[in-house]
């Protein structure tokens, strides 16, 4: 597993009965999790929590606050992020992902030293998390969501990160019609990300399910890549796509006909404070030529 263990602002407590103890900075959450279905002794941190969501047997939930902001922010390195509880269950940020973040970061920030310059598109790119890192980098960032609220929500971490002139693209789009324009622009990078939903509808009722989905579009996101790309990162929160499957993804949409990258997968998660453990929270795979 890799595991996003270099969190100073964000910790997993603790774990238990389908929920999870999280502290945010100073705020404590806790937060169902389907993964966590083992049910051991909870603690006296579980008693005073500052917001608790909880889930309906019917479906979604609502949150109950006690003490907690209506925004706040948490700094990974030289990155901030503003949060703020809404719809089901989230915060605006995925922390686990701070693993690919380091992980991408290393790999511009050495081919920018080397004088390259480096083009990332973020697709499904949500708060801009991997935008913020790429750009960070010195990477010329392609940030691409179809949700505004979404963007500006990305736009805004920018700023309080002080990446407001960095050179990133903010777009409001539909990745799959963004990505048959560039296409036919010609246009090509040396890095993708992506971060596909589960499932979703399009501007005009155009349905994406992953399983069917998922495959044709990575095909046509490799006819996007540079002469020599750096990355391909491919995370998965879809119960089923394990990192097997992603590696299989990887290999057949994006190796060329002579040419074989290199792909590794694993689940991606984090530490659990003082159990010696880590909370699984989806999968990644990363493509390299």
């Amino acid at each position: 597993m890799w595991t996003a263990d270099k969190w100073t602002d964000y910790e997993v407590i603790d774990a238990s009965g389908g929920e999870k103890l999280e502290r945010w900075g100073q705020y404590r959450l806790i937060r169902p999790d389907p993964q966590v279905i083992w049910n051991t002794p909870r603690g006296r941190e579980w008693s005073r929590p500052n917001a608790h969501y909880h889930r309906s047997s019917r479906g979604g939930g609502e949150w109950e606050f006690f003490d907690l902001p209506s925004e706040w922010s948490i700094r990974y390195g030289d990155l901030t992020f503003r949060l703020k509880p809404f719809s089901f269950k989230h915060t605006g940020l995925f922390p686990e992902q701070a693993v690919n973040w380091d992980w991408t970061g290393a790999r511009i920030r050495s081919a920018v030293e080397s004088g390259r310059t480096v083009r990332v598109l973020n697709l499904f790119a949500y708060t801009g998390g991997a935008t913020l890192a790429a750009a960070a980098a010195g990477a010329q960032v392609t940030h691409v969501d179809a949700s505004k609220g979404m963007v500006t929500w990305a736009r805004e971490n920018a700023a309080v990160s002080g990446l407001s002139e960095a050179p990133i693209r903010w777009l409001v789009d539909d990745c799959g019609k963004f990505v048959e324009r560039e296409i036919r622009r010609g246009n090509r990078y040396d890095a993708i990300i992506l971060d596909p939903p589960s499932y979703g509808r399009g501007p005009k009722g155009e349905i994406w399910k992953i399983e069917d989905s998922l495959y044709p579009f990575l095909t046509r996101c490799r006819l996007l890549l540079s002469e020599e790309p750096l990355f391909v990162l491919l995370n998965s929160y879809t119960t089923g796509l394990q990192p097997a499957a992603l590696t299989w993804l990887l290999h057949s949409s994006l190796d060329r006909p002579h040419s074989r990258g290199s792909v590794e997968a694993d689940e991606i998660g984090l530490p659990v404070a003082g159990r010696g453990l880590s909370l699984p929270c989806g999968a990644s795979g990363r493509w390299q030529p």
